[in-house]
């Protein structure tokens, strides 16, 4: 059996451990085809990690995506860092024309290592050619309280507040990932618009986390790619993230990623 294809439009982190580079290594152990948009190229600063960011033209990113829909196809898409307002318009018009049958917004706001949004003008945009159209969306509490027009999620009920205000945008599924919000604990919280499910566990004490929102969000989309429903990839999403992270490591001085390929050493998945 061929296996399922999936694509992620987003950008690309040269150091491997997040965007495009962390999406292709998910898809590869969820075992799912994985073809990319690059949207942005993203570089640091070896000195001080400090980000280089610069968008791709909108043509060159019509033209990749040409060349996935129509050209190829997909069972699920994904997206990542929309660096500009045209660039949000331009991806979510290509979308809704493609009808790709499941879409995954990862609403990335902040590369990690910043303390500010990086592009706070596009959090409407995002509202309005985005979630409309999606199947799921995956903020962690800082995107989760930018959609919902909260200024900061501090407990459970904050993140059921918001997103049952995201929800409303037009999106099936919230996903908000809140282990931000508590010391000694990590939590996943699904809202389908009519009931919440959690998923609970400690929380990890490792600072090895580069690229975790963006394998949570790939893995959602493999799975919804070979047929699974929301609730089961999120669980998925959820064990296999936390899998990742035990086996995190340090890169440099600066940051340290996830290990991949820890789910599968497990012999779970």
């Amino acid at each position: 059996m061929k296996p399922k294809k999936v694509l992620t439009i987003a950008g690309s982190d040269c150091s491997g451990g997040a965007g495009i580079q962390a999406d292709l290594k998910t898809f590869q152990e969820r075992d799912v085809y994985g073809m990319s948009v690059v949207t942005v190229l993203v570089a640091m600063k070896p000195d001080t990690w400090a980000h280089v960011v610069k968008p791709v033209d909108l043509e060159m990113i019509r033209e990749q995506f040409a060349t996935i829909l129509p050209g190829i196809g997909a069972d699920a898409a994904k997206t990542g860092m929309l660096p500009t307002v045209p660039i949000i318009e331009l991806v979510g018009e290509l979308l809704a024309a493609s009808a790709v049958p499941h879409l995954v917004i990862d609403p990335v706001m902040v590369c990690k290592g910043t303390s500010e949004a990086l592009f706070p003008e596009n959090t409407q945009a995002m509202i309005k050619h985005l979630l409309p159209i999606a199947e799921v969306v995956t903020p962690n509490s800082f995107e989760a309280a930018q959609l919902a027009g909260m200024d900061e999620l501090h407990n459970e009920q904050d993140v059921q507040d918001a997103a049952r205000r995201i929800h409303d945008h037009g999106v099936r599924n919230v996903v908000i990932k809140a282990a931000r919000i508590f010391p000694d604990r990590a939590l996943d919280v699904l809202f389908d618009g009519n009931s919440f499910q959690r998923w609970e566990g400690p929380r990890l004490n490792s600072s090895w986390t580069h690229g975790a929102g963006c394998s949570f969000s790939a893995c959602i989309a493999a799975e919804l790619a070979k047929g699974t429903g929301v609730s089961a990839a999120v669980a998925t999403a959820h064990d296999f993230v936390k899998a990742a992270l035990r086996e995190g490591f340090p890169l440099n001085r600066h940051v340290g990623p996830l290990y991949h390929k820890a789910l599968a050493k497990s012999g779970r998945g």
